[in-house]
């Protein structure tokens, strides 16, 4: 593994001794790849994934990759409220809250949770 995925794993590790899940109130995760992001839901006390989202699930892709970020985003907000979720606890997965995880949550946001 490189130097940049050693440093993200680190920073992951310490927001996740601070951030759990519950079945009320479950943790929002954040996974980005270079080309795709994924969102889910987890119970921690449990260590089940109650839902998730990704970009490949939505049929029309809006152009660039923030404003995919917005719509899985919306997308996982949707899911989550049909399943009566209305607050999560967002952990950013050790990367900067800026572009895509930023969007993400943006979007979540908007699609009714809160956090």
């Amino acid at each position: 593994m490189n130097d940049k995925q050693l440093k993200r794993q680190r920073r992951h590790k310490r927001v996740r001794a601070r951030i759990r899940g519950t079945a009320r109130v479950p943790r929002l995760c954040v996974f980005r790849s270079n080309k795709h992001i994924y969102g889910q839901l987890i119970d921690d006390e449990k260590g089940r994934i109650l839902l998730s989202a990704k970009d490949l699930e939505i049929k029309k892709l809006p152009k660039g990759k923030v404003a995919i970020a917005k719509e899985v985003g919306k997308l996982l907000a949707k899911k989550a409220i049909e399943k009566k979720y209305k607050k999560v606890v967002f952990d950013r997965g050790g990367y900067k809250y800026h572009g895509r995880v930023k969007a993400l949550a943006e979007g979540a946001r908007e699609g009714g949770l809160k956090f």
